[in-house]
């Protein structure tokens, strides 16, 4: 097997200002012992393809409802592969659970962005049957799946990211 990425925390200054932005009520002891329960995303067995990602904190999702959790994890991945993210599979059967942009993708170059590289998971509850969905601290929510790409051979892009979420929509959406 191929070993081309390592996962960290961002740094508490950067988990800080990013919680503070999402919950500007938050004191910051709160803050710090959310930053020292983020759990290293990790396969559950030897034959997962996915690495499972953790919520810091317990949530509680009511149909319809959408939360944005900041993993406070980053990754350096090796050029020419990227993290896609999808929901667990059993949250996805049991709850309809979406990521709001359907496939999380992690470049490799989101490492180095101006917020280190945070990796922000947005979910929503798509649930038809009325089923609530509540998530203890450390449940596994996402996965994510590294996967190899290539390029054209006519591709002479050299411009570089600083930034996520659009941030490298050329000619605007």
């Amino acid at each position: 097997m191929q070993r081309i990425a390592k996962f960290e925390k961002v740094s508490y200054d950067q988990f800080q200002e990013d919680w503070l932005a999402a919950y500007p009520q938050a004191a910051k002891e709160e803050i710090q012992a959310v930053y020292e329960r983020i759990r290293l995303p990790k396969r559950a067995t030897s034959g997962s393809a996915g690495y499972d990602f953790f919520t810091p904190c317990s949530f509680t999702l009511k149909p319809g409802e959408t939360i944005k959790i900041l993993s406070g994890i980053r990754v350096r991945i090796d050029e020419g592969w990227v993290l896609k993210l999808y929901p667990r599979s059993g949250l996805g059967f049991k709850y309809r659970l979406q990521l709001n942009n359907t496939v999380g993708v992690i470049d490799s170059d989101y490492y180095h962005s101006d917020n280190e590289g945070h990796i922000q998971i947005k979910l929503t509850n798509d649930s038809k049957e009325g089923k609530t969905l509540t998530a203890d601290e450390g449940t596994g929510i996402v996965q994510g799946i590294f996967v190899g790409y290539g390029i054209t051979t006519d591709d002479e892009t050299t411009e570089v990211r600083n930034g996520g979420f659009g941030s490298t929509t050329a000619g605007g959406v």
